[in-house]
This record gives C-alpha cells, structure tokens and sequence, in this order.
C-alpha cells in the first residue's frame, strides 16, 4: 500500500499494490499495521455503504465534536470524484478541498481526517461506495456545507443544477455561514 500526499495536510490518497493473473486480482483494502505505521493511531469503529446512480452528489457533510469522524473512503463499483473540504479555521487550508476521481477501476482509496467535510458525485451510471469511520454516526452532531458554495471552486464534473441530492442537502449552509466547531 502506498500512501500519497495530497495539497491538504492530514488527507491522503491510498494506493494499493494489486495482484493480477488470470483468476482475476487481490488486494490488500485495509491494514492496521500500515495504517497506523503511515498515519499513526486510527480505530475504526463503523462501516457504510451507499448506492447512487449518475447525478446524484451527497454531501458536504461532517459531524461536529466530540462525535468528529476520520473516513476511508473507497468506490467499489463505478467511479465518483471524491471531496475532501478543509473546516479546520487554524489550517493554511481553511476552506480548500482536495478531489479525486475513486472507482472500481483504479481502486484508489481517500482517507479523510477529522475537521473535513465530505463529499462525492457519482459520475457513472451506478455507484457503490464503502466507508470506514472511526466514530459511530451521532445524528445531533450533524453538519454540513451546500455543494453549490461558489467559494470552495469545486468542480463536481456534472452540472450543479441537474444534480439529485437530498431534502437535507438542498438546505445546506454555504461555508462563510457556518461557525466551524473546528479550531
């Protein structure tokens, strides 16, 4: 496993050695003693799968302390671009995201620490996607930033306007409207 360093101090992109024959492949997705040789001490505690189609975009969600989560995020069947925005108001990075294109193809891996906002659109026809976190999921603790946030300069490679998204993230704050619980 190799772990790449992105613009973002603390976000990293996992890349795993795949072994191919004529079987197929085998990797390696998660290894603790790895993880915690590279990034340090992380415990992950709870496991997610979503399905999206094409279109849809979740996010930008996050969950305020004490209840913060790390995420390790991986697209198992189609692909998204992935979203990582900074929310720690001390970072040089406030208010920056990193984004990847993560799909079942390249097998790629976000790891997401505490103090981000996440997000991801799907940009194929069908998307599964699996999380790790290492806090359970605390619904008061919720938060979260409007993907149509002109500021963060993400571009979700689908248009904003056609995009399928929840009640609850049509009603997202923009960035500039939030306290960050982040400092």
């Amino acid at each position: 496993m190799q772990f790449l360093s992105t613009a973002i101090s603390g976000v990293y992109i996992i890349e795993p050695r795949i072994f191919q024959d004529a079987r197929g492949y085998f990797f390696e997705s998660f290894s603790q003693r790895d993880f915690e040789a590279q990034l340090g001490p992380v415990h992950f505690v709870q496991d997610n799968e979503s399905m999206s189609t094409r279109g849809v975009i979740r996010g930008l969600h996050f969950q305020r302390p004490p209840y913060a989560q790390s995420k390790l995020v991986r697209c198992v069947v189609g692909s998204v671009l992935d979203v990582a925005v900074d929310l720690r108001k001390s970072s040089p990075t406030y208010g920056q995201h990193v984004a990847v294109e993560l799909s079942a193809e390249n097998h790629l891996q976000l790891f997401i620490p505490k103090g981000f906002a996440h997000g991801f659109a799907a940009l194929s026809e069908k998307v599964v996607m699996q999380y790790k976190c290492d806090e359970f999921y605390h619904p008061e603790a919720d938060g979260g930033i409007s993907i149509l946030d002109d500021s963060l300069g993400i571009d979700w490679r689908i248009p904003t306007d056609e995009a399928i998204r929840s009640e609850k993230d049509i009603h997202l704050p923009l960035l500039a409207n939030i306290v960050s619980p982040f400092d």
